[in-house]
């Protein structure tokens, strides 16, 4: 039957508040009192950006909450994003001295977002560019996370940056990817009117090699960044695959980020195929919002998600089920619509998933999402420039240091360049970009972020994760393995 709206207003909204509400200005001291502020801290090396965290933590203890968020947009002009989004138990809090202390690391992400909100909700810019745009002329395509860092970072530096997207606003995934109850789209949206404000000149609704040419940009600037993000869903490749209600898991997120949450449509039993991040964002959302059922298949066991296993956690205290050694062979339909997946049982031998024979069996559903990963861009990358050089998984190759191609004007970052990772990874790389873009035409090269916590250690203060991030579960993993 057609998708429709299950639940009203007022129950949406609830469903769908705040996981993680933002401190109360008591709570916000309590905490950051709390911390050490540690000389060569972790946290600092497990941020992709460098933030100074103890640093902009102390600020907050002495109620400087615009010096606070100074310290964290500087090295981090999504930083509002990323204290919402960012896996930090992953990457600064699972790096915290106070998780081995208390078991309990600081909430560096919820006193992030209180610095952040702070100036979003005055108005307050912290950061400045110069007025005259005369350093050079960049063009940046995409206006995701890696093209606003490194516009933003361009723009500070001098440079006249103009943004080209297809959407009609900027923000990328921020915007129109994100689960709903960890950020709202008008974070991101503000962030971009932040990026704005630095001289930046964004133009949206524009499609390269349709509504316009890369021999016309490149002709008219110093230097482009390829900050284009993934495709659509991979192709299930099974029969019914193009009835109405299969739809990519992300097209199911922008639909809850463009429209009232009531008006969203939905089915009373949903599918969601994959056991990724975003598989669990779209499960979680469909049931926050009415389902009555909703279920992630993965034709692999639960070691083998990609998912974090607290978004599992989240999932399963929300009511998902969950499949594993399952996979879709046939979308079955009726009038129509979706009324069923008939699926098989899986095994996995010599690391290839194979059907178990006479395992099937047909389950009810009526709306089924793909979060089966995205297309790369291959063709359009190879399209817009013949010249660039692409690994086997689709990725342009670059200097890691720069983000340079083999291309002398053009540089990479974000999706094109590391084939998805985190918001804050993109940010940097955008970051380091635009220095790579600044030095290549100035011969000048920026360096830092300087840490302040770091004076008199053997490489000076510059040490952060922004020059080489760590993340703390891969460590573990390799140290146990060691």
């Amino acid at each position: 039957m057609p998708l429709q709206p299950l639940i009203d207003a007022a129950a949406a909204a609830a469903a769908m508040a705040d996981i993680h509400p933002p401190l109360s200005p008591q709570e916000a001291r309590v905490e950051a009192h709390r911390c050490l502020f540690c000389f060569d801290a972790p946290c600092i090396m497990a941020c992709p950006t460098g933030i100074d965290i103890p640093t902009f933590i102390r600020k907050i203890t002495t109620d400087n909450l615009t010096g606070a968020a100074r310290t964290i947009l500087e090295a981090n002009v999504l930083g509002a994003s990323c204290a919402r989004v960012c896996p930090t138990q992953m990457l600064c809090e699972g790096a915290c001295v106070m998780l081995d202390l208390e078991k309990d690391p600081i909430q560096i992400g919820r006193l992030q977002r209180f610095a952040t909100d702070h100036v979003a909700a005055n108005r307050i810019d912290v950061l400045t560019a110069p007025r005259t745009k005369d350093a050079g002329r960049v063009v940046v395509l995409g206006a995701g996370p890696a093209g606003l860092g490194c516009a933003a970072e361009l723009a500070q530096l001098g440079y006249a940056v103009t943004v080209y997207d297809k959407k009609p606003a900027g923000g990328g995934l921020n915007t129109y990817g994100i689960a709903f109850y960890k950020m709202r789209p008008e974070v991101s949206l503000e962030e971009v009117r932040m990026i704005e404000r630095l001289g930046v000149t964004f133009r949206y609704g524009v499609e390269l090699g349709r509504d316009m040419q890369m021999s016309d940009l490149e002709r008219d600037c110093d230097a482009i960044f390829v900050g284009l993000g993934l495709g659509g869903a991979n192709r299930l490749g099974i029969p019914g695959e193009d009835l109405p209600e299969v739809v990519d898991a992300l097209e199911f997120i922008e639909w809850i980020h463009t429209q009232p949450l009531a008006s969203v449509p939905l089915g009373r039993r949903v599918a969601v195929l994959g056991c990724g991040n975003t598989a669990i964002d779209a499960v979680t959302q469909a049931k926050r919002l009415g389902a009555e059922e909703a279920t992630i298949i993965y034709r692999r066991g639960a070691a083998e998600m990609s998912a974090y296993v607290f978004e599992y956690d989240l999932a399963k205290t929300d009511g998902a089920t969950f499949l594993f050694d399952t996979v879709p062979v046939e979308v079955v339909a009726e009038g129509g619509h979706v009324a069923a997946l008939k699926l098989a049982r899986t095994v996995v031998r010599d690391g290839r998933v194979e059907i178990v024979p006479g395992s099937e069996w047909t389950q009810p559903f009526d709306l089924v999402l793909k979060a089966v990963g995205q297309e790369k861009q291959v063709g359009l990358l190879e399209q817009l420039f013949p010249g660039l050089t692409l690994d086997r998984r689709g990725r342009v190759e670059h200097d890691p240091a720069t983000m340079r191609t083999r291309l002398p004007k053009v540089f990479v970052g974000g999706d094109a360049a590391s084939g998805g990772r985190e918001v804050v990874n993109a940010v940097a790389e955008g970051k380091k970009a635009a220095r790579g873009i600044h030095a290549m035409l100035t011969g000048r090269a920026v360096t830092g972020p300087v840490q302040p916590s770091r004076h008199g250690t053997a490489d000076g203060a510059i040490g952060s994760g922004f020059n080489h991030p760590i993340r703390v579960h891969e460590l573990e993993a390799a140290l146990t393995k060691g």
